[in-house]
């Protein structure tokens, strides 16, 4: 185990700098640099505070006394932390199960805040049961998580070493070309994000995509192929810019209804009627797509009973059971609005 003099001599500070640094002591003045060296050092060492020692309580006496059992939550957003129907709807299942087993949420992070050393440290510097993990996370803060945390269950991450629960991001891409291809189209863009490995293109919806239009004979065209970054402002400048070099697609398939929502204004600001001039439909069915104008088609999926088949998992995990991580896909739907 590390101790406060391995992490002094890998940041090149003294023991007293590190201990002001973990106990925020600001009596003297360190400057940011170091302690950004002193917080690497820690999360690179897995360094953690010395207390007196603990008796290990066992999984039956965690279930007596559930408010033992820390479980904790990892978001994957980009901006506001509560401001995505879509992950919010998975928390909401995650929760309602928890709070039904007689536990509940100890603390909410964010994939981006965990970025910080400082947050990651003192977000696992007490004992964490458990975990759900919307976030696949760099290999370094997913690493020393993995230290911290004995029963981690993903939602939609791309770490094979866990259990998993989503849907097939693949197939529900290739339902909504689909469904485009049906309704004649032929020249179908595609709006989207970057996932882990940075490029739109390495993602599983996007392939769907391109399998989908390459299976029909149809080429795809890179200048309807829009990464919008997932943010909304982002979105609607790229659709301005597509639609004044007046060639753009008669069909759009966007990888998420808020974005799908933000290529429909898009459009409407540019005079371009939706579903006569071009088509859009998008994926997850959050709650306010049904009410955008036009009311959007999109692929539904089951966020609500993701969260909650997330945690049924995790207590099974926490409850003893030592099988190989499981991958659990859930179904989804085509659902057809005006959009379309």
């Amino acid at each position: 185990m590390s101790t406060i003099r391995d992490v002094a001599k890998l940041a090149d500070v003294s023991t007293a700098t590190v201990s002001r640094v973990i106990n925020n002591d600001t009596k003297y003045k360190i400057t940011d640099e170091t302690r950004e060296k002193v917080w690497q050092a820690v999360t690179q060492l897995n360094y953690k505070i010395s207390s007196s020692p603990k008796r290990k309580v066992s999984l039956k006496e965690q279930s007596d006394n559930k408010t033992h059992t820390k479980i904790g939550c990892v978001l994957s957003v980009t901006k506001d932390k509560y401001n995505d129907p879509y992950f919010m709807s998975i928390l909401s299942g995650v929760e309602e199960r928890l709070l039904s087993a007689g536990y509940s949420i100890a603390f909410i992070r964010t994939g981006i805040e965990l970025n910080d050393s400082k947050i990651l440290f003192n977000t696992f510097s007490e004992p964490i049961t458990g975990l759900i993990l919307m976030e696949s996370l760099n290999n370094e803060t997913y690493e020393y998580i993995r230290e911290q945390v004995q029963y981690i269950v993903g939602i939609d991450t791309e770490r094979e070493d866990i259990d998993n629960v989503g849907y097939d991001h693949y197939h529900v891409a290739s339902m909504a070309v689909g469904h485009l291809i049906e309704k004649g189209h032929t020249q179908i863009g595609y709006i989207g994000g970057r996932g882990l490995k940075g490029n739109l293109k390495d993602s599983r919806r996007y392939r769907g995509y391109f399998a989908t239009m390459h299976a029909a004979g149809l080429s795809v065209n890179p200048d309807w192929v829009i990464d919008c970054m997932w943010d909304e402002t982002v979105c609607i400048e790229q659709i301005n810019r597509l639609c004044q070099t007046n060639h753009y697609p008669t069909a759009f398939f966007v990888g998420s209804d808020l974005m799908a929502m933000a290529a429909l204004n898009g459009l409407y600001n540019n005079g371009i009627s939706v579903p006569n001039e071009v088509a859009v439909i998008g994926l997850s069915n959050i709650e306010v797509s049904k009410y955008s104008n036009p009311p959007l088609s999109t692929i539904e999926v089951p966020t609500k009973e993701i969260g909650m088949v997330a945690v049924d998992h995790l207590l099974d995990r926490m409850n003893g059971n030592r099988l190989l991580p499981k991958k659990v896909i859930l179904p989804t739907r085509l659902v057809v609005r005006s959009s379309t």
